[in-house]
């Protein structure tokens, strides 16, 4: 049986009763501003990014480079053809007849990349409303 890499998903914020805006037990996420995750939980969207900290934002920026970095040299030092393809398939999608290039491949990274402009028109949507009330224009209570 294969796990996947949804495991860890598991783990996370809406599975473990860890970091639960009701838990019992707050966990800090600055222990020098006193700010909870409770406290992140309970906020507006857009007033959360000013409770974390300048270092928070360091250390999401670091890792984020990281990564980046990492899929840069996977992609243009080791000369990988694909763009996006890492050498990652823990389920053996690119194992198939075809490999990469099959019809069915093919399929799937069009309808990925159209759920992520969905996904991005949905944002800014979500965006313009929390900063400018009323201005998506459906109704909602």
């Amino acid at each position: 049986k294969k796990w996947g890499i949804h495991m860890p998903l598991y783990l996370g914020p809406s599975g473990s009763n860890a970091f639960n805006p009701d838990s019992s037990k707050d966990w800090l996420l600055s222990s020098t501003t006193g700010v909870t995750f409770s406290d992140i939980a309970h906020a507006e969207p857009l007033d959360t990014i000013a409770m974390v900290p300048a270092a928070g934002w360091v250390q999401i920026l670091f890792a984020a480079g990281i990564f980046e970095l990492t899929g840069w040299k996977r992609q243009w030092n080791d000369k990988n053809p694909i763009p996006g393809n890492y050498g990652y398939d823990p389920l053996g999608f690119t194992k198939r007849e075809g490999g990469f290039d099959s019809p069915e491949i093919t399929k799937l990274r069009m309808m990925e990349i159209k759920n992520g402009r969905v996904a991005m028109m949905a944002m800014a949507g979500w965006l313009s409303n929390e900063s400018i009330p009323g201005a998506f224009p459906v109704w909602h209570p």
